[in-house]
């Protein structure tokens, strides 16, 4: 498939790039696209959607904190599918969808996560569509520090017990097999804003 790559030179897009390549799919400049993917920063990804859109090209959204009922309007507008994930790590995912079941057991829940530094949004999304899942508002602790990548742990408490569920990211090619995952399911999405890589497993 033919994809402009946005963040190209960004942490996520220097590791994506060659393995888009190396699935078979070509980077190619927005008007050359059959799809387009953001890595991009909250304040930019709405104009670069926004721009693929308006070119009839379907994309998927690797980039947090952004308008998705506008986002979701302009799609359906135009006919086309757009995906979005909090998180691409298969095993993140995994992780929200543990804590959505213990919650139903232990109520009482706290989020903390952990990124670099140079992460632009706190709280991340996927803090965000964790609290989402398990209800009753937690507190959610967001922690910026060099060195590291993506981290977070749900703590559960209840009485004398407590269950801590973690998942971590130690370099960013766990993000590879979602966005290709991604990519390849991304014709067969109803026209619209997508959210969650556990609506495509």
């Amino acid at each position: 498939m033919k994809v402009t790559l946005n963040g190209r030179n960004g942490k996520v897009g220097r590791i994506l790039a060659p393995a888009l390549e190396a699935a078979g799919h070509k980077l190619v400049d927005l008007d050359a696209a059959e799809a387009m993917i953001d890595f991009t920063t909250p304040d930019a990804v709405g104009v670069n959607v926004g721009a693929a859109l308006e070119r009839g090209i379907p994309c998927v959204i690797g980039t947090s904190s952004f308008d998705e009922l506008k986002i979701d309007a302009l799609a359906r507008d135009r006919g086309l599918a757009c995906f979005h994930a909090p998180n691409f790590a298969l095993g993140a995912v995994l992780m929200m969808r543990f804590a959505e079941e213990a919650a139903r057991h232990l109520p009482r829940a706290e989020i903390i996560e952990l990124h670099n530094e140079a992460k632009k949004d706190a709280p991340s999304g996927t803090a965000k569509a964790t609290a989402r899942l398990i209800g009753g508002d937690p507190t959610i602790h967001s922690v910026r520090l060099p060195g590291l990548v993506a981290h977070q742990e749900v703590l559960f408490g209840g009485d004398g017990q407590l269950l801590t569920i973690r998942h971590d990211t130690f370099s960013r090619e766990a993000f590879v097999p979602g966005v290709l995952l991604a990519l390849e399911r991304l014709d067969t999405l109803p026209p619209g804003l997508t959210v969650g890589l556990d609506t495509l497993l």
